[in-house]
């Protein structure tokens, strides 16, 4: 599951589910892990060793920093220190040197291992959940030597944009996406407006090889 990361019915929700689930799917780390009391240097090496006790750590992939957390300084640093890939997401009216700065609290930890997102940001637009920002992938990707990806998701909100916003990532550079897939939206405990159906994500994904085709 994917749990919204503002709205804290949708995470009550889940409740002792997301674990098991982040199990099976071998995805996210939980969001909720944080030291709540930051800024103490003596306690980075008891909340790195709480942190990485965790249950299905191991089975963590990559850990991502939501938006709302970009600018969470105390929390990179920590991060820095872990030996796991870390998704940096772009802050909701981060600039580009912004997100860049905080990849660098990551970095000076020695964790290099670190993939941007754009996920939209926030402007005066409605009929979207955010505004994504496809200029800022050839941007970055001429900024630094990191990794660049997109969220049609969360940017649009809406399942019926996600094939479209996708296709211009990737045509702009993108180097992945992240898409919210569920077999059943209608009835999904989070994010169901946006997510693709499985089929619909495969016949996104048939397109998407054509797209990189033509222009790589």
């Amino acid at each position: 599951h994917r749990v919204h990361d503002g709205c804290l019915y949708e995470l009550e929700q889940l409740g002792e589910l997301a674990p098991a689930d982040l199990h099976r799917v071998h995805v996210e780390a939980p969001p909720d892990v944080v030291d709540p009391s930051p800024g103490r240097a003596d306690r980075d090496d008891v909340w790195l060793h709480h942190f990485q006790q965790l249950p299905l750590f191991e089975d963590v992939d990559i850990i991502q920093v939501g938006a709302r957390n970009m600018q969470n300084y105390e929390l990179l640093k920590r991060l820095g220190k872990i030996d796991k890939p870390i998704l940096l997401k772009r802050g909701l009216s981060a600039t580009y040197e912004e997100l860049l700065m905080s990849a660098e609290y990551i970095m000076a930890g020695g964790n290099g291992r670190i993939i941007l997102c754009e996920r939209g940001i926030r402007t005066f637009e409605t009929q979207t959940r955010n505004t994504i920002d496809i200029a800022a992938i050839p941007i970055l990707k001429n900024l630094t030597h990191l990794p660049v990806i997109a969220d049609p998701s969360h940017s649009t909100g809406k399942a019926e944009l996600v094939p479209p916003v996708s296709a211009a990532a990737v045509a702009a550079g993108a180097d992945g996406l992240i898409i919210e897939v569920h077999n059943d939206p209608p009835h999904a405990l989070c994010d169901g407006p946006q997510s693709l159906t499985c089929e619909a994500f495969e016949v996104l994904a048939e397109k998407l090889r054509t797209v990189v085709s033509c222009i790589r």
